[in-house]
This record gives structure tokens, sequence and C-alpha cells, in this order.
């Protein structure tokens, strides 16, 4: 809907957000009305160059023309329906999926986090019934993140962040390990451990990849000691790091892998995929969801994951990836970028703050997001280009020269 179709103004339109909705984000100033490839448009039609990709959800660009002729063709004939019949898109988007990046089964969910929730109940309830009562401990790495619902925040490493504050004691289980520190690991592991859950690039953690060391020794950790290795894939997955999975690019493969984000094109869907064993764990009633696998949402799936795959998105993100960070090196009052692939943060020197230069770009008509204090992140659709990188790194420049007066 546009502003045009009904009668508010802008003014009204965000007052009437402001006295409705409840806000837990530092909202931007403009109305997003509509989106095209790498760029979001305004209700005044000014467009903003888009490395913000609804958090890392838009990778083969916004409103993608296969993307949206998949949806329009699925709500006329079904919108929604209980999980008890076969639908046709879930069925193929399953075999696209699993035969895609070497996994057995699936299991659909509508959002990373509940992915994520699906990944250690599934870990939690296998090591009870197949090695021993307590046999449900996890260790996740500290500055990790894993999503909002308990379950997911207890898993994330952030105790003394907003994420945990407030709610009581956090749902029993989890111990955090080092990132990227194989020996920290190694020492939590207990009597009662039964997975290490990772991510191959911490996002809200600052943007930290792992390394090749610590992803092929924690492959090798859970080996040896008899656990899982759970893969939080929700951001780094379907192309976004460089590789179609994070997890091929290291040469590593998990028991579990969770996933979310850019695999909908923007269609709320997420999921897990793991063995034809591990699927065993969760049998009738053990775990559910009503709109998991909606045909809408798998419709959308599967022409996202056609346009990146046939277009080879992943080895784009690769190529203009390390061509970007190798740019933002070059910015000035910059301490460090890291990154892999389109997951890529620069965390600038003080006194410079990332909400700062997040605004200034924005005024700049740049969507950026900022990450504590100092780091601004970027996850653009992997259609980006070279040019589009020096038009962002541009405006980057202007705006951190604007803060330093």
């Amino acid at each position: 809907m546009k502003l045009a179709d009904t009668t508010l103004s802008a003014a009204q339109l965000k007052a009437l957000t402001e006295k409705y909705v409840i806000d837990t984000c530092d909202r931007f100033p403009l109305i997003a009305e509509s989106g095209k490839d790498m760029y979001l448009y305004d209700e005044e039609g000014t467009a903003y160059l888009d490395f913000y990709a609804g958090i890392a959800v838009s990778n083969a660009g916004n409103c993608n023309e296969k993307v949206v002729a998949a949806v329009r063709d699925q709500v006329g004939d079904l919108i929604h329906t209980f999980n008890y019949p076969y639908t046709i898109p879930k069925a193929l988007l399953g075999e696209k999926i699993c035969t895609t990046i070497g996994m057995d089964k699936i299991f659909y969910q509508n959002s990373g986090t509940e992915a994520n929730e699906a990944m250690i109940k599934m870990a939690r309830k296998y090591g009870v019934e197949n090695i021993g009562p307590d046999k449900y401990e996890i260790i996740t790495a500290k500055m990790s993140f894993h999503g909002r619902t308990f379950g997911s925040m207890s898993a994330t490493g952030q105790p003394h962040t907003p994420c945990q504050i407030g709610y009581g004691s956090m749902t029993p289980g989890f111990r955090y390990a080092d990132f990227n520190n194989l020996q920290s690991f190694a020492d939590a592991v207990t009597e009662n451990t039964i997975a290490i859950m990772i991510e191959p690039v911490q996002g809200e953690g600052g943007v930290n990849p792992a390394t090749q060391e610590f992803m092929t020794g924690i492959r090798r950790l859970c080996d040896e000691e008899g656990l899982l290795m759970l893969l939080d894939e929700v951001q780094t997955g379907w192309g976004r790091t460089g590789s179609v999975m994070a997890y091929m690019g290291y040469g590593v493969k998990p028991d579990i892998v969770s996933m979310a984000k850019g695999m909908g094109g923007g269609m709320p869907i997420g999921a897990i995929c793991t063995t034809d064993a591990l699927a065993k764990t969760f049998s009738s009633g053990s775990h559910g969801t009503t709109y998991g696998g909606n045909p809408v949402s798998c419709a959308a799936s599967l022409a996202q994951i056609d346009e990146i795959l046939s277009r080879d998105l992943a080895a784009n993100a690769k190529v203009v990836g390390e061509y970007f960070i190798e740019l933002l090196k070059t910015l000035p009052h910059v301490k460090e970028v890291r990154g892999r692939g389109l997951l890529v943060g620069v965390e600038f020197e003080e006194p410079f703050k990332a909400l700062d230069v997040k605004h200034a770009c924005i005024d700049r008509h740049l969507l950026v997001t900022s990450i504590g204090t100092q780091i601004i992140r970027m996850v653009p659709p992997l259609i980006v280009t070279k040019e589009d990188c020096d038009k962002a790194y541009g405006i980057i420049k202007e705006s951190v020269e604007s803060l330093a007066g």
C-alpha cells in the first residue's frame, strides 16, 4: 500500500506508529514504500541504496521479480493449510534445499529464532533419549546471538546486554566459551554436554568470522567427544558469505543446521536440516508448527533459492565482498574491517559512534545498521556490484568526514 492510497500524511503515519506500535529499535526516519533490486524508495520516491537488505534477507534483491511472481501465483491457489495435507511448494522446496546442501531432512519454521529453538530441542531430546537424562547441555560462544525466544535467548552468549537483562533466570543447560578459541570450547565440555552450537560468522556479536582452524577443530572435537555440531546459519546461509552455506566454504558439515532470512526473499520462513538418523528424534507430537511450511512462504523460498543458485550469487558475494572489505579499510578513522563475503563490519576509532555514522549515512540515502557503540554492519543484496560498493564507500567516507568536523 502506498501513502497516496490512504488519507494519511507522512507525519500522521509516523504518529500512528509511535502511538500504537511497541518500539524496540532505533527507527529509521523514512517510510519504506517500495523496493527494487538494490534500492528502497520512500513515499516521495527518494531512492536509498540498500546495504541492509532487511537484515540479510533480500539476497536476490528487493522485490525480486521471480519471487514476486511466485508469491502472486501461490496466493491465488492456496494461502494456508494445516500441516497434515501434502503441498507442492513444501515438497519441492524440501528437495531443493536438501539436495543442494547435502542434508537428508528438513523441518520448516517461521523464523530464525524458531529454527534455532528447533535445533536446540532436537539436540537435547536426542541426548536425553539416547544417552542419559542429564545429557542436554549445549556449549555456545560468548558474544553469539541466536534469537529472542527463551531457549535461543538463553543460548545467546551475551549475559550482560539488554538481550538477556530483566527476564529472570535463563533456561538451564547452556555454557559459554570463547569464540575462535578451540581450547576454551574443549575445556567447557562436561559429561553432560551433548552439542556445540556456533555461528560461522557472529553477526550481532560484532561481525566476527570463524577461522578455518576453529571450524575444523570444532568438527573434530565433536567427533572425538561424541557431540553434535550445530551451526546457526540464520544470517550466513544462502550465499551471504561467499558459498551457498557458510559451512561449505569451510569444508565441514554440521549435524544440524538452522537457516532463515536469506532463504525466503522477504517472506517469513525458517528451517533446520539434519541427517536421517537425527531426524527420527522428532516423533509425532514432539514438535510442531502452525505456519511452518506455509505454501506462500515455500513458493517464495523456492524462487529465491533458484535465483541465488542460477545466478551464482554466492560467487558474486565472495568477489564483491573481498573488493568491498579492502576498499573499506581505506576509510578515515577506521580501527578494523571484518567480514566474510557480504557480511561486513566496520569498527571505528573513538570518539566516532556507529549510531552517528549510521544516521549520517541515512541522511545521504545509504542504509546501514550499527552494532554496539563502534561498529556499522552491512549486508547488501547479493546482486550488489563493485560500482554500488564504490557509491556506498563514498557516502560512508563523506559521513565520517562530516562527523569529524
